[in-house]
């Protein structure tokens, strides 16, 4: 019996994926733990390898396909024995498809008589938004809007008045390619969704290019807004003498230049954050609804900035690890990150996080907590300002840190706690080695 070839789950939070390319075609012949496909999540592009052995019969979502949801059939396999005819034919012809699919099909619509837009699951749960939607797609009777079904959604998406649309289809009918070279001018006021903001869409005339929002961009979006609107932040700040550390990653990296690795001051605040999380259990915790979650190692999210969105690799049991191993994980870790090639394990999860802007000449910010941690790190430059040393001033190099906390889990003098250990470990970096 032929064999189904499905979306698969990549991460345990992937509801659909972007296909972003086939290693095979039809008619090759591929063996358990080949290389099928590379699927983008909404974190990284990961390979997808084939189960089963057999002869690919039939590519069911072309590559390029968004939207595509797990489960569904991107391709048959016919098992040793099986007509490639047949098992091609047995593909599912109900399978939802995705956003490509729609497109190819759009044409094909486009020769059927028009039929009214079909109310989606959530237009009819929420018939309040009807006159704003109709807007797109008004059916009026003696001036109906022929338009295809994609070509409604677009629309939709894009808040066009479909009645200043020309349609270049059959009869008239407004096709896909007709609501994409819509010009701005044919744009109507959209109704926001509940519970999100409404896109600004008034640009006047200034020029500019569409950019399609990323996966990555979507799911950070998406998880920021829910934590500031969900988690009650607090922020404390302190300010930290970095010349003990710099000295010490000056003697560090002389020695360590013969195994060819270089400590950045990162890696070290890494260290000092794990290592003070762990000196104040009270502060390195999660709210989870009825329960705090408590842990006992410290697996530290780092803030990575990547050509998709912001991602946090993980260095797990940073508490543990030597300086020499933190450099070296973290350098992989950052390069994967920036191409896409994480995997699951290596960005979910974490106990808290660390960010530092201080390479772009940031003094102070407060980050954005990531959920369902506790407390993210922010810190900013290092630089000279005048500092009181032995009753003396001096210059020094000082930074700015800035801890924001979840007030459900951690309370300001727990908070506070923390930022006196990670002070502490940065000003007497020898507290790291023990």
């Amino acid at each position: 019996m032929p064999t189904p070839i499905k979306m698969p789950a990549l991460s345990p939070t992937m509801e659909e994926g972007t296909l972003a390319k086939w290693l095979v075609k039809a008619g090759d012949t591929v063996a358990a733990g080949d290389l099928l496909a590379e699927i983008e999540t909404d974190k990284a592009t990961m390979e997808f390898e084939a189960v089963d052995e057999g002869t690919i019969a039939s590519i069911e979502i072309e590559e390029g396909t968004e939207g595509v949801a797990v489960g569904t059939v991107i391709a048959m396999l016919a098992g040793e024995g099986e007509s490639v005819e047949d098992a091609a034919k047995a593909a599912p012809a109900d399978e939802p498809k995705a956003k490509k699919n729609e497109e190819k099909s759009d044409a094909k619509k486009d020769d059927a008589p028009a039929e009214p837009a079909k109310a989606s699951p959530r237009e009819s749960a929420e018939p309040q938004k009807a006159p704003a939607q109709a807007k797109a797609a008004p059916e009026k009777d003696g001036d109906r809007v022929f338009a295809s079904p994609l070509a409604r959604r677009i629309a939709e998406d894009k808040g066009l008045d479909l009645t200043s649309v020309k349609g270049s289809g059959p009869r008239g009918r407004i096709v896909k390619a007709d609501v994409e070279n819509a010009k701005p001018g044919q744009q109507a006021a959209a109704a926001p969704q509940a519970g999100s903001a409404a896109p600004v869409t008034m640009d006047g005339d200034a020029p500019f290019e569409e950019e399609k929002v990323s996966g990555v961009r979507k799911v950070v979006a998406k998880r920021l807004t829910a934590a500031k609107q969900e988690v009650p932040h607090y922020y404390l700040s302190v300010d930290i003498n970095l010349d003990a550390l710099l000295a010490a990653r000056a003697d560090l990296n002389k020695m360590l230049e013969a195994e060819g690795v270089k400590l950045s001051v990162n890696d070290l605040l890494i260290k000092a954050l794990a290592k003070a999380l762990m000196r104040t259990p009270q502060a390195h915790v999660s709210f989870q609804g009825d329960t705090l979650h408590r842990y006992s190692r410290a697996d530290i999210s780092v803030a990575v900035a990547s050509p998709k969105g912001l991602i946090t690799p993980i260095i797990r049991g940073a508490d543990r690890k030597s300086l020499a191993e933190i450099a070296t994980e973290m350098k992989e870790l950052a390069g994967k990150a920036r191409e896409g090639k994480l995997q699951p394990h290596e960005y979910q999860g974490g106990t808290a996080s660390i960010s530092n802007l201080g390479m772009f000449g940031i003094k102070q910010f407060d980050a954005v907590i990531n959920p369902p941690q506790g407390m993210i790190m922010a810190v900013g430059a290092g630089e000279q300002r005048p500092w009181v040393i032995d009753g003396q001033i001096a210059p020094a190099t000082i930074m700015t840190a800035s801890g924001s906390f979840d007030h459900r889990a951690i309370d300001g003098a727990e908070g506070a706690q923390l930022m006196e250990a990670f002070k502490q470990m940065c000003e007497q970096p020898m507290g790291m080695m023990l």
